[in-house]
């Protein structure tokens, strides 16, 4: 997809985007890229579940609002969302916990894009049957999927695209359907195993440094900062360079990184397994980047 296509993507998310009010008492923790499957080998997730669940009741018991960038579920590999729910009960137990508080706002990206289709919400996400209990139970009833949401501060007018990320990205965008053919009947075995999709961005240096480039490019020309996912490579700006700013992902092998919003502040985190001074093994959260004011990254002031 050339730069002048992918930018006209981001601009029509954009422009269709929810738009989410938001002030210096909101708080928000940002992740995406978890690619929950089934629990078997290529279930990537799964290494990391009793991390993320960690690290969602500690948003949950702090007044976060829970913002899920996209891939979430992987729904290219799994035709079956019954199955991913299955093998993460409590991942979606605790994601229901959000829900009905009102601090749960879901985006699809390209390996959950069929979220965009509000029957395959009503039928999968909206309640499933117990089967051992024998009756229907509520989930997300009534839930909205999003591909893009706007966070504009109530008192600046500052806003915050946040998107997956694969907008700009020809075989996870214009093409996605084609690809994830070839990842379900194909690629989902090799990755068992080790092997990467190569139209996927996580090992392609090449593209992801493409997509970055359009991302920039499209701040710099909006003056609008964005919040994505999708390569599941973590970024927070330096002092000189664009709001360009990416939550990582939930499966790499050194834990989870994702982006969280505090008292008019961002900071990239990360949550990961680590031993103490006896040589005990405990979940811990560590600031990788900031926090610095939002409004710092206001580039109408610029």
């Amino acid at each position: 997809m050339g730069k002048k296509s992918a930018e006209k993507r981001l601009t029509e998310a954009y422009k269709n985007a929810k738009i989410k009010y938001f002030d210096n008492s909101s708080k928000y923790i940002f992740f995406s890229d978890c690619h929950r499957g089934d629990a078997t080998p290529s279930d990537e997730f799964a290494k990391n579940q009793n991390i993320f669940l960690f690290a969602l009741e500690y948003y949950f018991k702090n007044g976060y609002t829970y913002v899920e960038l996209g891939d979430g579920d992987e729904l290219w590999e799994h035709s079956n969302f019954k199955h991913i729910r299955l093998a993460h009960d409590e991942v979606y137990s605790l994601l229901k916990r959000f829900y009905d508080s009102g601090r749960l706002i879901m985006l699809y990206g390209n390996h959950n894009i069929c979220l965009k289709y509000k029957r395959y919400i009503e039928k999968n996400y909206y309640k499933f049957y117990d089967d051992y209990n024998e009756e229907e139970i509520e989930l997300f009833p009534g839930i909205i999927m999003h591909e893009a949401v706007v966070f504009k501060h109530r008192d600046t007018g500052q806003e915050i695209l946040a998107v997956h990320g694969h907008q700009g990205d020809i075989m996870n965008d214009k093409l996605w359907r084609l690809n994830m053919i070839t990842v379900r009947y194909f690629w989902r075995f090799f990755h068992s195993i080790g092997f990467i999709n190569p139209a996927s961005p996580v090992k392609n240096a090449e593209q992801i440094h493409k997509i970055e480039r359009i991302y920039k490019h499209w701040i710099k020309t909006n003056k609008i900062m964005i919040i994505c996912g999708h390569t599941h490579r973590p970024h927070f700006p330096k002092s000189n360079e664009l709001p360009y700013f990416n939550d990582g992902s939930c499966v790499r092998a050194s834990g989870i990184q994702g982006i969280e919003i505090e008292d008019g502040e961002i900071r990239l985190i990360e949550w990961r397994i680590r031993t103490d001074v006896s040589g005990d093994l405990q979940i811990k959260r560590k600031i990788l980047r900031g926090p610095r004011p939002i409004e710092a990254f206001d580039l109408r002031k610029k």
